[in-house]
């Protein structure tokens, strides 16, 4: 990092994050979270708006204590009383920062202030200097400054500066910004503020319009110097600029920005699964860089492309941001190649005539389940191996049942080339499949034990059916697996009569005679 420009990041997970609906948090749970976002190495940490509550103000107090290597800050209005609740409740933080803001564009100053430019400016450079007299550091946001007249947005930054800011924001309040158009504002203030260089550039940026990330990255080209940003991109509306996407671009393109950051790039997943834990808003499974499809790869061609060369289709490793391992999820997109390296990830050594029949049995699961767990892969593979010449093999199997309805089912079998189906009741579905097999088959074994289990989670679960049959003196076990468990009952007492139509299953011993 040391020929590269260094870029702040403010953390305001405590603050702007905390304001989205839902994602309140206590004293104890901010300052875990800011102890976490101490350890991740952001710069900055926003913990709350002192005079909002006196649960806020306690909180920043807390935190401020809590913490020792970061910057500690506290918002507040352009208001004596705000920044006077800011001073005292950062007052023990090793560095405490004041983060003033007061509205500068045309339709707040009109709606909500109802105050001219003049008075603004005023207002402004009182505060900053209010909030000098109690901490060396104070930072300034014109609230609203995306949607300002960029010659009065100008304006205020160099009277800000002059009065002691040592960090200007420019934040894109409402989302409003385009990516270009935001980085054209922050040139225009480096050209045009003439005491610029005085002042750290920060950027904030909400996302209604989905750009929050893209406006913060064009104004860090720009030359913006901090970033604020939240974990998981949490905050007000559509929430804010998400950190770990804002840290992992300048780590992924330093072609491009030349600029990084001080995050420990590790502590990215775990923290955000700690903001997602305390506040209950889950990441989405396709979320950048954190989401848990954020390093899965299920199409066949992506699969069989990263396994070859992980670059062709990751353009960071997992590792990176703390996740173990990228992850080859195992469904309908699948390939080969991606199945049977998962096979011999789980310890199997196949030939390729195993692989081969296991693949087409896990393509049609994959068609019935949205995703092939481990287990139902260690099922297909067990079952591949144990497989002896089927003398019947099931084609289909249709039950009825119900209160008052005679259980029945028709069961088709093929043997060799001849294609039969027959049908019997019984005093269930699953009975009734087995008089119907024992009618099609001619073999009649007696039922010993049946058990029924889940192999894996969720509604599309497969069921595993376990069976013992006793014919002629010898007992035979045997399994089946489904998504329907009538069909996978049937496929297990097929299997048990044909290992008895062949006799390749060595019956049970006998316990020796004493």
């Amino acid at each position: 990092m040391s020929d590269k420009r260094k870029v702040l990041i403010f953390d305001t997970t405590l603050r702007d994050g905390e304001q989205s609906p839902g994602c309140s948090m206590n004293i104890a749970e901010k300052i875990e979270v800011a102890r976490a976002l101490e350890s991740l190495g952001v710069d900055i940490i926003e913990a709350g708006f002192a005079i909002a509550s006196p649960g806020d103000f306690e909180a920043v107090a807390a935190v401020s204590e809590a913490v020792n290597d970061c910057v500690v800050a506290s918002l507040a209005r352009s208001i004596p009383k705000d920044i006077d609740a800011a001073a005292s409740a950062v007052a023990k933080a090793k560095r405490p920062r004041i983060h003033v803001f007061c509205a500068t564009s045309e339709i707040h100053r009109t709606h909500k202030l109802k105050r001219a430019k003049e008075e603004i400016v005023r207002m402004a450079v009182e505060a900053v200097k209010l909030a000098r007299n109690s901490v060396p550091d104070v930072e300034f946001s014109p609230e609203d400054a995306s949607r300002t007249e960029p010659e009065f947005l100008a304006e205020v930054v160099r009277a800000v500066i002059d009065a002691g800011a040592s960090t200007v924001n420019i934040p894109d309040t409402v989302g409003y910004a385009m990516p270009a158009e935001y980085g054209d504002l922050i040139r225009y203030l480096i050209k045009n503020v003439e005491n610029i260089s005085k002042a750290v550039i920060s950027v904030h940026c909400h996302n209604d319009l989905g750009l929050a990330v893209a406006n913060s990255l064009a104004a860090v080209r720009a030359g913006a110097g901090q970033v604020e940003c939240t974990i998981n991109g949490i905050g007000e509306r559509a929430g804010n600029a998400a950190l770990e996407e804002i840290v992992m671009a300048l780590h992924t393109r330093p072609d491009i920005f030349n600029a990084a950051c001080g995050i420990n790039t590790q502590r990215i997943y775990p923290t955000s699964r700690l903001i997602a834990s305390i506040t209950g808003q889950n990441v989405p499974r396709n979320k950048a860089i954190v989401g848990e499809n954020a390093f899965a790869h299920e199409s066949g061609i992506h699969q069989d492309g990263y396994l070859k060369n992980r670059e062709t289709y990751e353009i960071m490793r997992p590792q990176d941001i703390g996740v173990p391992a990228s992850k080859l999820v195992l469904g309908k997109h699948s390939g080969r190649h991606a199945f049977k390296q998962r096979t011999e990830a789980l310890g199997y050594s196949l030939s390729d005539d195993q692989v081969n029949r296991a693949f087409e049995r896990f393509k049609v699961l994959a068609d019935k389940k949205k995703e092939v767990f481990d287990e139902d892969i260690e099922a297909l593979i067990d079952e591949e191996i144990e497989k002896i010449s089927e003398v019947w093999r099931l084609i289909g199997v249709q039950t009825t049942a119900g209160s008052n309805t005679v259980p029945t089912a028709t069961v088709t079998l093929v043997r060799e080339d001849q294609t039969v189906t027959d049908a019997a009741t019984g005093d269930g579905p699953v009975d009734a499949v087995y008089e119907a097999i024992q009618r099609i088959t001619g073999i009649k074994p007696s039922l010993c034990d049946y058990s029924l289990r889940a192999i894996t989670s969720g509604k599309d679960a497969q069921g595993e059916v376990t069976i013992e049959v006793e014919h002629e003196g010898g007992k035979f076990r045997a399994r089946g697996l489904s998504t329907d468990i009538v069909e996978a009952s049937a496929r297990a007492y097929l299997s048990a009569v044909n290992r008895i139509a062949t006799r390749t299953v060595t019956k049970t011993p006998k316990p020796p005679s004493p």
